[in-house]
């Protein structure tokens, strides 16, 4: 039995670690890829407060290290099913049931797909939802981005550095990202930004050969390139949970600031759940809460 179990090995994973330890409980965090989540794709990590610069991958591993010095249990197994009693839970993977007091639901989310026809099969083949990741393999080529938010902005600035070409296309007439890195992006001699479009397929036989562009006009062109990075955003992983705890219409767990679910004993933490602000500090921030507020349950019993 343990006191708390956390699912997820993010940011917000991570710190409810932390807090779950430092409380004297015990805990187990259970993840199905690699600790860091969506984070360790960052290249540089600006805005956190107390660290000047950092990679993504470096503040993951510092928060990693953190949590297993403190002997918290990480297992990288799924949770693929939640048993709800009123006393306790019981998370099951593909390898064995763990018990637990209280859990806490830090699973994230995942890239959001355009929903093309032929997306899917250009996945490693000219698309790719991770800048960061890819972009060595198109120096010197043509690329684009969809997208108008920080990752995107951020993706397209990666790029420039590799590429001899970005287009980055957004569907409104203005960015939703830091000004800063706006004006460096304008700034560019090899970004191109389209606004007020859609990319409406994806061409090519086995590789991304071009990309069919709609404007709000109906106006169609086409755009030559052989890489296409999507940066639309994400979707909560959450579909295991569903008939556990309650979702809005997006999927999200629906919690306040105190990250307690509808399900007594289930709290939520990070982008995984209902709010307003999705960034480092608040998934941080959710996951001390989530840790602090299941052990003052356990406490209670």
């Amino acid at each position: 039995m343990y006191d708390v179990i956390i699912i997820g090995a993010g940011t917000a994973g991570l710190s409810a670690g932390i807090y779950v330890a430092r409380s004297g409980k015990t805990a187990l965090i259970l993840e199905k890829k690699a600790y860091g989540g969506q984070i360790i794709n960052t290249p540089k990590i600006e805005n956190y407060p107390g660290i000047k610069d950092i990679s993504g991958f470096e503040f993951a591993t510092h928060l990693y290290e953190q949590v297993t010095q403190l002997s918290v249990e990480v297992k990288f197994e799924e949770a693929i099913s939640i048993e709800n009693h009123d006393d306790y839970k019981i998370v099951n993977t593909p390898i064995s049931s763990y018990k637990c007091k209280s859990l806490i639901i830090a699973t994230g989310a995942k890239n959001r797909m355009l929903g093309l026809p032929n997306e899917s099969k250009f996945i490693g083949a000219g698309v790719s939802y991770c800048a960061t990741c890819d972009g060595a393999f198109f120096r010197n080529k043509e690329v684009a981005v969809a997208g108008g938010g920080n990752t995107a902005v951020e993706d397209a600035l990666f790029l420039s550095n590799y590429c001899s070409k970005v287009y980055i296309i957004l569907r409104r007439d203005v960015f939703r990202a830091d000004e800063r890195d706006i004006k460096v992006l304008k700034e560019k001699t090899n970004v191109e930004i389209i606004y007020n479009s859609n990319i409406t397929e994806i061409i090519g036989e086995d590789h991304v050969e071009g990309l069919k562009v709609t404007n709000t006009d109906g106006k169609t062109s086409f755009i030559k390139v052989q890489g296409l990075f999507i940066a639309i955003g994400h979707v909560p992983d959450n579909s295991v949970f569903k008939n556990l705890v309650n979702l809005d219409n997006n999927g999200y767990i629906i919690a306040g600031e105190d990250c307690q679910t509808n399900a007594s004993g289930i709290f939520t933490a990070g982008d995984c759940r209902t709010k307003n602000v999705r960034q480092l500090t608040t998934a941080a921030s959710d996951g001390a809460i989530s840790a602090l507020t299941a052990c003052e349950r356990i406490n209670k019993i």
